[in-house]
């Protein structure tokens, strides 16, 4: 779709070939990429502590040419409503501007907060962005110890 804006969020602590791919697969749909990037605050609850802080993993995700625009967000409540939310209100006034909210792979039984808030808002969601979840962050941290 031409007018079409696909919103992806995560962590991206370190970014891998799978984030990578999502990337990429959504820039081809073609739309317009905005990738919301969770904060230091969110990694250490999900993680522990992060890898490398926002501003570095920033830096990584802003060379990228399949990303057009970088949001940080609030992700206190551990989900990106927030992010969903500032996107569509910065849109709304945009005729024939189609908003996606896109999953790589992390959650796949559709049960989340963003997804009832897509629901309820006309967003349309995106399974499996980039060929589902093929690697993960977490994972690699965890390995590289070995």
């Amino acid at each position: 779709m031409k007018d079409s804006i696909i919103i992806l969020s995560g962590g991206f602590d370190p970014v891998h070939r799978g984030h990578i791919r999502m990337f990429k697969d959504a820039k081809a749909f073609p739309a317009k990429v905005i990738v919301g990037l969770n904060s230091d605050r969110w990694l250490i609850r999900k993680k522990g502590k992060p890898f490398m802080d926002w501003d570095e993993r920033n830096e990584i995700l802003g060379v990228m040419s399949c990303i057009d625009t970088i949001f940080p967000f609030n992700d206190d409540d551990d989900s990106a409503c927030d992010l969903i939310r500032k996107v569509k209100e910065v849109h709304a006034d945009s005729p024939g501007v189609k908003l996606f909210f896109g999953n790589g792979g992390d959650r796949t039984d559709g049960n989340s907060p963003e997804v009832d808030y897509c629901n309820k808002n006309g967003i349309e969601l995106l399974w499996g962005v980039g060929g589902g979840k093929i690697q993960s962050s977490s994972d690699l941290i965890k390995n590289s110890k070995k």
